[in-house]
């Protein structure tokens, strides 16, 4: 009797669970591609397009913010949220090799995800105060009388150097992503580009439901 049952357990398991929902999903691969672009442009002084690519990075993180309180269960921020000694002890079991599994951000995805928004809406006000000083363009061009060459000067500095370490977060998280698959034995990559995840028995690890 206790074997059926067991047998009963397992095949009441799903075979994947959905995740990330499609905005999520577009917002992820958009941001990638954008960023990519703002980098490059700004290096090499394609400045319209550059300044293009800044609006748009600003629609989206717009909207990625709404949807944060208004999306689907594993997109809103307070699935995320985490008490500071949570993801402290996320990441120590991380570095043991046994970190527990989370079907949406884990404590050190969400530190990851919150500081990255913050880092971008600096670059992007930086970058708007800074065409609106400087080049005398954009909706902040009102500032350009208002303040001094200093602070304009600042602010231009402010979104040349923040872009560097969002590109050091980059490459942070995309070792983060490398581990956690390893880990977990799932492929991230993969469940960001088709929103679903394992459950915990065919991942290999056991499964912290913190929605």
């Amino acid at each position: 009797m206790q074997q059926a049952s067991t047998y009963q357990v397992a095949d009441t398991v799903p075979a994947s669970v959905k995740v990330w929902d499609r905005f999520v999903r577009f917002f992820h691969w958009t941001l990638v591609l954008c960023f990519a672009t703002a980098f490059i442009s700004g290096e090499v002084h394609l400045s319209t397009i550059h300044e293009l690519v800044g609006y748009t990075l600003c629609v989206l993180l717009a909207a990625r913010l709404y949807w944060g309180f208004r999306g689907s269960e594993y997109a809103r921020f307070r699935a995320f949220i985490f008490p500071v000694s949570e993801a402290v002890v996320y990441l120590r079991s991380m570095l043991k090799g046994n970190p527990q599994h989370y079907y949406g951000h884990n404590p050190a995805g969400a530190l990851m995800v919150f500081t990255m928004f913050g880092l971008l809406a600096v670059i992007f006000l930086s970058g708007l105060l800074t065409l609106g000083t400087i080049d005398f363009g954009g909706p902040l061009a009102f500032l350009a009388n208002r303040v001094s060459d200093d602070a304009s000067y600042a602010f231009r500095h402010i979104h040349e150097f923040f872009p560097n370490v969002a590109l050091a977060l980059v490459i942070l998280h995309l070792l983060g992503v490398l581990v956690g698959s390893i880990q977990h034995k799932e492929n991230l990559v993969r469940a960001m580009i088709t929103g679903k995840k394992s459950p915990p028995s065919q991942s290999g690890s056991n499964n912290q439901n913190d929605q």
